[in-house]
């Protein structure tokens, strides 16, 4: 994945993304009720990883959640910190958190693997499990399909996943999936899929 061309993408449509999508009331409830039953309760710090404007960090800092915002478009973490100033937002990459080893209690990937190749994933989810806990908690979001098929997204090219091979390469990263939570498409959005892991023994 060409990171500096997606964060691009993204700056360049900052102020639109952030209209459309930069409230928690702009995301499904059921999607807020699988993060929130998944992430809050947890003992430590929880990387909400491609956080965007922000909003997403701030509804789990609401549920008592020490959720930090990472992300690598300097306009959505301006934009959050000034949206959500009792938050913490950095600038930073997923291929390379600035983490120790297993110190985390958490991760939030909502929507935010979506633009990896597929030969890439396991190299970040490896990185992941790394800074995983034992008994972390993963959460993804991600576009549901037939098949592993990329497609002309909005803002750059986007994949489709299979939930079950999502969760195939999740196995091989040491997480062991626990739920899946899946949405057709209404006419306005695409197929949606998420699921929630358990970072195995090491």
């Amino acid at each position: 994945m060409n990171v500096e061309h997606v964060g691009q993408a993204y700056a360049s449509v900052a102020d639109l993304y952030i209209r459309l999508f930069g409230t928690s009331q702009q995301v499904h409830v059921d999607d807020l009720a699988f993060i929130g039953r998944h992430l809050s309760g947890r003992s430590g710090p929880v990387l909400d990883l491609g956080c965007g404007p922000g909003h997403i960090t701030d509804h789990l800092r609401s549920l008592g959640v020490d959720a930090q915002g990472i992300d690598m478009v300097p306009e959505f973490i301006a934009h959050a910190k000034a949206a959500h100033p009792s938050g913490t937002y950095q600038l930073g990459s997923m291929e390379k958190l600035d983490v120790a080893n297993h110190s985390v209690a958490g991760i939030l990937a909502w929507y935010s693997l979506i633009h990896l190749p597929p030969q890439d994933l396991g190299s970040v989810l490896g990185e992941f499990r790394r800074a995983m806990a034992p008994a972390g908690r993963l959460v993804v979001g991600f576009f549901d399909g037939d098949e592993v098929d990329a497609f002309d997204h909005k803002v750059v090219t986007a994949y489709r996943w299979p939930v079950d091979e999502f969760s195939e390469r999740l196995t091989r990263a040491g997480f062991t999936a626990v739920e899946h939570l899946r949405r057709p498409s209404d006419g306005t959005h695409r197929p949606h899929a998420a699921i929630a892991a358990i970072a195995a023994d090491v």
